[in-house]
């Protein structure tokens, strides 16, 4: 059998490489693999913080190819409520035990492999008038998930969705604001103690999968396609939530 510190690092070097194909074009279904696959072999409230590092890097390649792209209006109204939401999430994330993280993060990840099953058809269903509002609300739920989980993705995406933005704009758009979420945490992170440098320079020397799994992503998404991607990705995500209630 593998030693367990072997183990830990294949994860990790997975992870950083799911995280850089994400940013690189395969979207939000392959980036949420990354946090369940290390909830596996560490603490929720540690791999939080320890991952951050990773989706900032990989943020910088996401905004550069997007760079200006973007609708700010948009980003502006989220980013009030996320701001709220990754201050009650981090509050959480430090005063419930681990077990009931780990419940959390699976019941997070299934709603996340729900949502995306039925993307489609909620989204063809709704009759949307757009409200300030309601890009504060879907900012606060993204900060949430994100600072619990580094999943923000559903309530922004299908926020974005509705606004009826062209894929290029929707695409650099999204890349801002989670480039800016991700960029939030840090203080609140280091206010609540989360972050172990210890911990972080004994997988610093992973950092480059990051640009690597960028590359990946840009070069592949096409040639294998998205969509069976995403269907597969969607399997696993559901099966690591399971495997996380179980264990």
């Amino acid at each position: 059998m593998l030693d367990s510190q072997v183990v830990f690092y294949l994860i990790f070097a997975v992870s950083a490489l799911v995280i850089g194909m994400a940013k690189g074009g395969f979207g939000a279904a392959f980036a949420a693999l990354a946090t369940p696959l290390l909830a596996l072999v560490m603490p929720v409230n540690e791999l939080v913080a320890v991952i951050l590092p990773f989706l900032m890097l990989a943020d910088l390649f996401a905004v550069g190819f997007h760079w200006g792209r973007w609708e700010r209006r948009l980003v502006f109204l989220l980013l009030p409520g996320a701001l709220a939401g990754v201050a009650v999430g981090t509050v959480f994330l430090t005063n419930v035990s681990p077990e009931t993280l780990r419940n959390v993060l699976a019941a997070t990840i299934l709603a996340f492999t729900l949502y995306k099953f039925l993307e489609p058809r909620l989204l063809g269903l709704v009759a949307y008038r757009p409200h300030p509002w309601h890009g504060v609300l879907a900012g606060g739920v993204s900060g949430f998930t994100s600072a619990i989980a580094n999943n923000g993705g559903p309530p922004a995406t299908i926020y974005l969705l509705l606004q009826d933005l062209q894929p290029r704009t929707f695409i650099a758009t999204s890349a801002l604001f989670f480039f800016i979420l991700n960029y939030i945490k840090v203080p609140f992170y280091l206010a609540a103690g989360l972050f172990n440098p210890q911990q972080f320079l004994q997988v610093a020397w992973l950092l480059p999968l990051v640009p690597i799994g960028v590359w990946i992503g840009r070069l592949f998404v096409d040639r294998a396609g998205k969509a069976l991607y995403d269907r597969v990705i969607l399997a696993i995500l559901a099966a690591s939530a399971v495997l996380l209630l179980l264990t």
